[in-house]
């Protein structure tokens, strides 16, 4: 393993994957922590913030285009990023089950799915979880 590659990357990809990371350990905190305390609400406005930049830098990252210069992921961001509020308008209204689903799949999709797919080889993070080299460029010119 070594961050070599994503400290090479562009500030852009470094932002992504560093909040991603970021996203994804405090999501497993607050899946275990208790609930409707004041440390899990304050947790959770980080955990959107993080999401919403995991999401928001997704559309600096050109890397594979099947749709101009975007991809399918990025319709990805945009499902987070419109869901994200709804999880947090189901919390305030104090609707716990839809508020655990929301969430729940939003760390699921945005973060354990999509990071996944992150770790195919060719990607900036396989290189880094395995310490290989790969050639890492845009699909822009």
């Amino acid at each position: 393993m070594t961050l070599a590659p994503l400290l090479a990357a562009p500030i852009a990809v470094q932002a992504h994957a560093f909040a991603a990371m970021a996203a994804f350990g405090l999501g497993l905190i607050q899946f275990a922590a208790p609930k409707g305390t004041l440390p899990h609400r304050t947790l959770g406005w980080v955990w959107v913030v993080l999401m919403t930049l995991v999401a928001g830098s997704s559309f600096l990252i050109h890397t594979i285009c099947s749709i101009g210069d975007f991809s399918l992921i990025h319709g990805l961001s945009i499902f987070t990023l419109g869901v994200l509020p709804v999880g947090v308008l189901h919390a305030r209204r104090h609707r716990v089950k839809q508020h655990r689903f929301t969430m729940s799949a939003l760390f699921l999709g945005a973060l354990v799915i999509a990071g996944g797919f992150t770790l195919i080889p060719g990607r900036i993070m396989h290189d880094v979880a395995f310490g290989t080299r790969t050639a890492h460029g845009s699909c822009t010119g």
